[in-house]
Protein backbone atom coordinates (compact mmCIF):
# COMPACT_ATOMS: atom_id res chain seq x y z
CA UNK A 1 0.00 0.00 0.00
CA UNK A 2 1.33 3.43 -0.60
CA UNK A 3 2.61 5.13 2.43
CA UNK A 4 0.78 8.23 2.10
CA UNK A 5 -2.46 6.08 1.71
CA UNK A 6 -1.64 4.34 4.74
CA UNK A 7 -1.11 7.28 6.44
CA UNK A 8 -4.80 9.20 5.80
CA UNK A 9 -6.48 5.68 6.08
CA UNK A 10 -4.77 5.24 9.54
CA UNK A 11 -5.14 8.55 10.43
CA UNK A 12 -9.22 8.68 9.41
CA UNK A 13 -9.76 5.18 11.36
CA UNK A 14 -7.81 6.72 14.73
CA UNK A 15 -10.00 9.41 14.73
CA UNK A 16 -13.09 7.36 14.52
CA UNK A 17 -11.80 5.10 17.02
CA UNK A 18 -11.35 8.58 19.04
CA UNK A 19 -15.69 8.03 18.57
CA UNK A 20 -15.40 4.67 20.24
CA UNK A 21 -15.64 5.72 24.02
CA UNK A 22 -18.28 7.65 23.72
CA UNK A 23 -20.67 5.40 21.66
CA UNK A 24 -19.63 2.97 24.52
CA UNK A 25 -20.17 4.77 27.03
CA UNK A 26 -23.55 5.50 25.78
CA UNK A 27 -24.58 2.32 25.43
CA UNK A 28 -22.95 1.57 28.98
CA UNK A 29 -25.28 3.97 30.25
CA UNK A 30 -28.48 2.19 29.13
CA UNK A 31 -27.57 -1.78 29.79
CA UNK A 32 -24.45 -1.47 31.93
CA UNK A 33 -20.45 -0.81 31.41
CA UNK A 34 -19.39 -4.55 30.71
CA UNK A 35 -22.54 -5.25 29.07
CA UNK A 36 -21.93 -2.33 26.73
CA UNK A 37 -18.26 -3.45 26.29
CA UNK A 38 -19.31 -7.38 25.01
CA UNK A 39 -22.02 -5.74 22.45
CA UNK A 40 -19.27 -3.98 21.13
CA UNK A 41 -17.43 -7.04 20.51
CA UNK A 42 -19.67 -8.79 19.52
CA UNK A 43 -21.08 -6.45 16.52
CA UNK A 44 -17.01 -6.06 15.68
CA UNK A 45 -16.62 -9.79 15.56
CA UNK A 46 -19.64 -10.27 12.97
CA UNK A 47 -18.64 -7.63 11.37
CA UNK A 48 -15.25 -8.73 10.72
CA UNK A 49 -16.33 -12.29 10.03
CA UNK A 50 -18.06 -11.11 6.84
CA UNK A 51 -15.33 -8.86 5.55
CA UNK A 52 -13.16 -12.06 6.25
CA UNK A 53 -15.69 -14.50 4.76
CA UNK A 54 -14.84 -12.18 1.30
CA UNK A 55 -11.55 -11.62 1.75
CA UNK A 56 -8.36 -13.49 -0.17
CA UNK A 57 -8.23 -16.94 1.61
CA UNK A 58 -11.12 -16.51 3.63
CA UNK A 59 -11.26 -18.66 6.78
CA UNK A 60 -8.90 -21.11 5.80
CA UNK A 61 -6.18 -20.29 7.78
CA UNK A 62 -7.86 -19.53 10.98
CA UNK A 63 -7.34 -22.90 12.24
CA UNK A 64 -3.62 -23.24 12.37
CA UNK A 65 -4.15 -20.95 15.42
CA UNK A 66 -3.80 -23.70 18.01
CA UNK A 67 -0.33 -23.81 16.55
CA UNK A 68 0.70 -20.58 17.82
CA UNK A 69 2.51 -19.41 20.85
CA UNK A 70 0.00 -18.38 23.70
CA UNK A 71 1.09 -15.09 23.71
CA UNK A 72 -0.03 -13.83 19.90
CA UNK A 73 -3.44 -15.04 21.42
CA UNK A 74 -3.32 -11.90 24.06
CA UNK A 75 -4.69 -9.18 21.78
CA UNK A 76 -8.12 -9.94 22.32
CA UNK A 77 -7.84 -9.49 26.10
CA UNK A 78 -5.78 -6.13 25.49
CA UNK A 79 -8.84 -5.30 23.05
CA UNK A 80 -11.37 -6.00 26.00
CA UNK A 81 -8.56 -4.46 28.44
CA UNK A 82 -8.45 -1.48 26.23
CA UNK A 83 -12.73 -0.83 25.15
CA UNK A 84 -13.35 -1.51 28.99
CA UNK A 85 -11.25 1.41 30.67
CA UNK A 86 -12.21 4.27 27.55
CA UNK A 87 -15.76 3.54 28.29
CA UNK A 88 -15.56 4.05 32.06
CA UNK A 89 -12.19 6.97 31.66
CA UNK A 90 -14.32 8.96 29.28
CA UNK A 91 -17.05 9.47 31.57
CA UNK A 92 -14.56 11.22 33.70
CA UNK A 93 -11.89 12.46 30.98
CA UNK A 94 -13.80 13.00 28.10
CA UNK A 95 -12.65 11.62 24.48
CA UNK A 96 -10.07 13.97 24.14
CA UNK A 97 -8.33 12.97 27.01
CA UNK A 98 -8.85 9.52 27.22
CA UNK A 99 -7.13 9.82 23.49
CA UNK A 100 -4.40 11.55 24.72
CA UNK A 101 -4.10 9.02 27.60
CA UNK A 102 -3.67 6.05 24.96
CA UNK A 103 -1.62 8.03 22.74
CA UNK A 104 0.71 8.31 25.65
CA UNK A 105 0.76 5.03 26.98
CA UNK A 106 1.03 3.82 23.32
CA UNK A 107 4.04 5.53 22.80
CA UNK A 108 5.80 4.85 25.73
CA UNK A 109 5.20 1.62 25.43
CA UNK A 110 6.18 1.29 21.75
CA UNK A 111 9.75 3.33 22.14
CA UNK A 112 10.04 0.40 25.59
CA UNK A 113 9.22 -2.49 23.23
CA UNK A 114 11.44 -1.42 20.26
CA UNK A 115 14.67 -0.76 22.83
CA UNK A 116 14.11 -4.38 23.91
CA UNK A 117 13.32 -5.83 20.38
CA UNK A 118 10.04 -7.65 22.27
CA UNK A 119 7.53 -9.26 20.08
CA UNK A 120 9.52 -9.43 17.02
CA UNK A 121 10.07 -5.59 16.99
CA UNK A 122 13.16 -4.17 15.25
CA UNK A 123 16.18 -3.01 18.08
CA UNK A 124 15.84 0.71 18.06
CA UNK A 125 17.97 2.62 20.55
CA UNK A 126 16.24 5.37 22.70
CA UNK A 127 17.98 8.81 22.08
CA UNK A 128 17.31 12.23 23.54
CA UNK A 129 14.95 12.72 21.07
CA UNK A 130 12.57 10.17 21.78
CA UNK A 131 12.56 10.94 25.30
CA UNK A 132 12.15 14.84 25.15
CA UNK A 133 8.76 13.33 22.30
CA UNK A 134 7.55 10.88 25.28
CA UNK A 135 7.74 13.64 27.48
CA UNK A 136 6.30 16.17 25.50
CA UNK A 137 3.32 14.33 24.53
CA UNK A 138 2.96 13.18 28.52
CA UNK A 139 2.82 16.67 29.07
CA UNK A 140 0.63 17.58 27.10
CA UNK A 141 -1.46 14.92 28.05
CA UNK A 142 -1.39 16.14 31.45
CA UNK A 143 -2.33 19.64 30.15
CA UNK A 144 -5.77 18.19 28.61
CA UNK A 145 -6.58 15.79 31.47
CA UNK A 146 -5.71 18.04 33.91
CA UNK A 147 -8.62 20.54 34.52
Amino acid sequence: MDRGLAAILTATAGGIVALQPLVNSLLGRQIGTLQAALVSFVIGTVALAVVVAFASGGFGAIGDVAGVPWYYLLGGLMGVLYVSTALVAVRSLGAGGVVAATITGQLTLSVIADRFGWLGAERRPITVSTLLGVALLAAGTWLIVRD
